[in-house]
């Protein structure tokens, strides 16, 4: 139960929309799948769901290539693609039993009970597709992703749509997926991959920039890290209060009163610098500690000129 990519490259005409991507990954994984508009996301997954080929590169979903064995691979994969195509003159409950119908499951009726279950249907199972709301339609289409209880499970943009209350419900259902499953999914809402990522990889213009662990990637502070620090009006302030701190690298004042304090240590500094301010006899109205958000790494990896 894996995903294994090597070297995965795509060129359309004279674009290069992959470029020699290489990544893995493994039961009990939940990875998102991240990177701008136009970074190749979409390309990549809909290369490892067969449906285009590749230009160079493998591909294998559970050992299977996907140049090779794409009629096996769709039996164990589950892919819900960002424009999630549903027959919207069809009722949810009989559209979901078409689809377990060609999946050839044994049991049918109760795959579909459980889907309905499972993804919050239950309520509007019996309505057309064409009579629900966008975030409903995303239930369906996790719903049919699902049915046949794939072994990996594809997802473009799968929170598209809804609400905080259906948010923190397909979380869940997420979670509960990633703990016997392999799960890649793609998103632009940051606040999605630290809730539920165990793995991030960041693609931009083709090209991997990082793949890491989301704890170890929460670390990451590419830069300096930053206190900020208000004073009191009263408070003479000058670098030669903060001298005796080692990892002090850089003394900004920001605003009156309010400085910011840069170091390259990845030790905590506040302690030093409150230390250093009541010893010269400032006081402290104000101090924060600036950390690196999700959206700063993103972006810092992202920008358009790297």
């Amino acid at each position: 139960m894996s995903i294994e990519v090597s070297g995965l490259t795509k060129i359309y005409g004279t674009q290069k929309a992959l470029d020699d991507l290489t990544f893995s990954a493994k039961k009990g994984d939940i990875l998102g799948f991240l990177g701008p508009n136009g970074a190749g996301k979409s390309t990549t997954m809909k290369i490892l769901s067969c449906f285009i080929p590749q230009s160079s590169g493998t591909a294998k979903v559970c050992g299977m290539d996907v140049k090779t064995d794409s009629l096996k691979i769709r039996n164990v994969l589950g892919y819900l693609p960002e424009s999630n195509p549903l027959y919207k003159d069809m009722y949810i409950k009989e559209y979901l039993g078409y689809i377990a119908k060609l999946y050839a499951l044994p049991n049918p009726n109760q795959r579909v009970k459980d889907m309905i279950e499972l993804t919050g249907l239950g309520r509007e199972q019996n309505k057309l597709i064409s009579q629900i709301s966008k975030g409903y339609k995303q239930r369906v289409g996790l719903a049919q992703a699902m049915i046949h209880n794939p072994e990996v499970l594809i997802m473009d943009e799968p929170t598209s749509g809804l609400d905080p209350n259906q948010l923190a419900e397909i979380r869940n259902v997420i979670k509960e997926i990633g703990k016997e499953k392999v799960v890649i999914f793609s998103t632009h809402i940051m606040q999605e991959v630290e809730a539920l990522c165990n793995r991030v990889v960041i693609i931009n213009k083709g090209k991997i920039v990082i793949d890491d662990d989301i704890k170890q990637l929460s670390n990451i502070s590419r830069g300096n890290n930053a206190v900020t620090i208000q004073f009191a009006p009263s408070s003479k302030i000058n670098e030669s209060n903060f001298r005796s701190i080692p990892a002090l690298k850089e003394m900004i004042k920001v605003d009156h009163h309010i400085y910011r304090f840069t170091s390259d240590d990845k030790n905590d500094i506040r302690i030093d610098l409150f230390d250093a301010a009541v010893s010269s006899g400032l006081k402290i109205i104000r101090m924060e500690q600036n950390t690196f958000s999700m959206e700063d790494i993103f972006q810092q990896l992202t920008s358009s000129n790297q």
